[in-house]
């Protein structure tokens, strides 16, 4: 191994907190190295091994310290920066626009790195032009237009009239095309990154060509993320069938609308359409729906659905889909029966599939999985070390943040010699839905199935003031802990605006809280945070029993 002062860094176990890193910190540079830098939250420690230094001597200092000594890996140095040459184009090629592709782009280049971006469609890639954007666009406008006609409260009288889908639709593109503008078309030349238009496509491991142009890049990056995909169903490719690209496009409320799969997508749309005016009916293979979320919470939200009107099939197969006089006959069996049920619009939302076809990546060296995605490693490195993947291509979770967590993640690896790993810990997701779904870290099924002893605690609404004088109590909180420690490990919730409180949790868990420290802070009262609180208290008091803000 070449020890010439070069920057590395080693695995150390047992860290659990600032104490532990500054313990191994003053280890580290009392055995003699240098430029020390501990994180105990990834359980690293990064600094500059000099050449006279045995390996051992490091190992000793740490295990002295009380921790245990893991792999010791040599960072890359940063690629020199500079103009390309030697038949080099550019130091980073990008294959995509979207998120990643444009965090990617923006670090290197501001790290004074040449970048290209090579794209065949629209720059901005599936958030801001048929995914986050317009769909959230369209969903608040439902829940305005439901609550107009259903609300709780006493001596108010509202109505809700027919919804014009077409008008909706034309101030959501509106949007889209301003925020496209902003956020991606104009940073282009505020960066001065290249924008190459047309298909690219791997020729070789070293030479991507678009449309019959060859590019050769000291580093690829590929970021061509995911499109709707359809299980093979009798009858749906004859028949036709939404997505939830096409759905967003729709100007006419479809009377009666089956929405098969019933995860986020699904029941973001499928209530969306519920709220203004469609009948609905959801349809999924899955014992419940909302099926990797907690179960408490999904049978919260089959509760919220039915009861606006929603009907719910879950344990079901979808035999078959044909068009029949005046409307769409879709066969499914539930239970053991057999129905038919008959509708004009028919949504597929079942899943995504990786964009990878077409881009020449067996010619690259570049591995896939049977999904289609690219497989990479913790360091987003695939099987050609000259390529890399970042968001939804690589099969990574597919939210916008992650994408761009992972394109920014990329270049700090591949070019900046970072040697940086993925890590999703305390990731959030939520599920658009009114109330809504959020959730973070890991359910209490995935803490079993990693190995902790676990102690759970759920909280009714009907427990937080907030959800009281909202007079609306659907919905509940649920966090996991570790037994012993009370460590939170996730979080999950089921609230109007549980999106917005969920990042409590989060950083509770990436910062490792525990359930007593999160009931010990201060949480404003009459907001649903509060309820974070009170499922903490929960673990070992009856809330039932405590005044307002009671500590």
């Amino acid at each position: 191994m070449d020890t010439n002062a070069r920057p590395v860094v080693l695995e150390v176990g047992g860290m659990t907190c600032d104490d532990c890193a500054h313990h191994v910190t003053a280890a580290l540079e009392g055995a003699g190295a240098e430029d020390v830098s501990v994180t105990w939250r990834t359980g690293e420690a990064r600094f500059t091994w000099p050449e006279p230094l045995a390996e051992g001597a490091l190992r000793a200092a740490v295990e002295g310290a009380g921790y245990r000594p893991g792999e010791l890996r040599l960072l890359a140095t940063s690629m020199p920066k500079g103009e390309p040459g030697g038949g080099v184009d550019y130091d980073l090629v990008v294959v995509g626009a979207g998120s990643a592709a444009f965090a990617a782009a923006i670090k290197a280049t501001e790290a004074g790195y040449t970048v290209a971006l090579v794209e065949h469609g629209t720059v901005g890639g599936t958030c801001v032009n048929v995914g986050c954007v317009p769909s959230k666009a369209l969903l608040r406008a439902g829940e305005l237009a439901w609550e107009a006609g259903h609300h709780p409260f006493a001596g108010m009288s509202t109505t809700s009239g027919p919804v014009d889908l077409r008008a909706l639709v034309a101030q959501k593109d509106e949007l889209v095309g301003n925020l496209r503008q902003m956020k991606y078309a104009d940073l282009v030349d505020d960066y001065g990154f290249a924008m190459i238009t047309g298909h690219g496509h791997f020729v070789s491991p070293e030479v991507l060509e678009v449309d019959g142009r060859a590019l050769r890049a000291r580093v690829y990056l590929v970021a061509t993320g995911a499109s709707p995909a359809a299980p093979p169903i009798p009858g749906l490719a004859e028949t036709g069938y939404l997505t939830s690209t096409s759905a967003l496009e729709l100007t006419e409320v479809p009377k009666r609308l089956v929405v098969i799969g019933a995860n986020a997508i699904g029941l973001e749309l499928g209530q969306f359409f519920l709220h203004v005016g469609s009948e609905v009916t959801f349809v999924d293979v899955a014992d419940r729906i909302a099926p990797f979320e907690e179960p408490e919470v999904s049978e919260a939200l089959t509760s919220v659905l039915t009861a606006q009107g929603a009907i719910v099939h879950t344990g079901a197969q979808v035999l078959g889909v044909k068009r029949s006089t005046g409307h769409i006959e879709v066969t499914v069996s539930v239970g053991g029966r057999q129905l038919d049920l008959a509708s004009d619009q028919v949504l597929v939302a079942t899943g995504r599939r990786p964009n990878t076809e077409g881009l020449g990546l067996e010619a690259a060296g570049v591995t896939l999985d049977r999904r289609g995605a690219l497989v990479v490693d913790d360091e987003l490195r695939t099987a050609n070390p000259r390529i890399y993947g970042a968001g939804d291509v690589t099969g990574a979770p597919q939210f916008v943040y992650v994408s761009a967590y992972e394109g920014a993640l990329a270049v700090d690896n591949a070019l900046l010699g970072a040697g940086r790993k993925v890590d999703f810990t305390g990731l959030p997701r939520v599920t658009f839905t009114a109330p809504q779904v959020a959730s973070a870290g890991l359910t209490e099924a995935q803490a079993h199935a990693a190995g902790y002893k676990v102690a759970t605690s759920v909280l009714p609404l009907s427990a937080v003031p907030r959800a009281l004088v909202n007079h609306d109590t659907h919905g509940l909180v649920k966090l996991v802990a570790e037994a012993g420690t009370g460590q939170l490990l996730g979080a999950s919730l089921f609230a109007e605006g549980a999106g917005d409180v969920i990042q409590t949790a989060v950083l509770a868990i990436r910062h490792g809280i525990t359930a007593a420290e999160l009931a010990a802070t201060f949480h404003p009262y009459l907001t649903m945070t509060e309820g974070l609180k009170l499922a903490a208290q929960t673990f070992t008091r009856d809330v039932k029993k405590l005044s307002c803000c009671a500590a």
